[in-house]
């Protein structure tokens, strides 16, 4: 990784962190679990998926750099990839092992949160690998090297904080946070 590259690596990764914790900060329970239909998911389910995913998403990367550099390149450029994960305008579904089932209780979310992006922020600032020479296949994006993994991870957190956000603008969403 280049030092430009770690520096938008690092840079972008501490912007989403502190884009989702402005989102989510001082909500309440009730806020948290707020729902504006059955089928779409509240705060916590981000804030669940994100950290899940991320750490997910960091072992397949840690996991690809084991093996010998393969040679192969992404077919997608960095800023079109970051975009499309962004853009919330096609739904998608994720492996079901990245679903969120309520694993920690709502004290616990964003603890669970910070803690998987200091492990990717950390991994970030000590990596000599070149990461440029790894890949591993996204299913919908095809080939991505592990530099564009990392990136994508910021990307997939801003593209559920933008629906946490969704979620906290429903009508529906209690908007005085009820005691925790």
């Amino acid at each position: 990784m280049t030092p430009a590259e770690r520096e938008r690596v690092s840079s972008y990764l501490v912007e989403t962190r502190e884009n989702l914790l402005r989102t989510a900060r001082n909500l309440s329970p009730a806020q948290l679990q707020h729902k504006p239909a059955p089928d779409r998911w509240s705060v916590a389910e981000c804030l669940e998926h994100i950290a899940v995913t991320e750490d997910f998403i960091l072992g397949k990367i840690n996991k690809t750099l084991l093996q010998a550099a393969d040679g192969s390149t992404s077919g997608m450029g960095d800023d079109g990839m970051v975009k499309m994960v962004v853009d919330r305008s096609t739904r998608v579904t994720g492996p079901e092992v990245l679903m969120p089932t309520g694993r920690w209780a709502h004290e616990h979310l964003l603890r669970e949160f910070k803690s998987a992006r200091k492990r990717t922020a950390e991994f970030v600032a000590t990596t000599n690998v070149q990461l440029r020479h790894h890949t591993f296949p996204h299913p919908m994006l095809g080939a991505l090297d592990c530099y564009q993994w990392l990136l994508l991870i910021g990307a997939h957190g801003e593209r559920h904080r933008a629906q946490a956000e969704e979620v906290i603008a429903d009508l529906g969403f209690p908007r005085t946070a009820a005691a925790s």
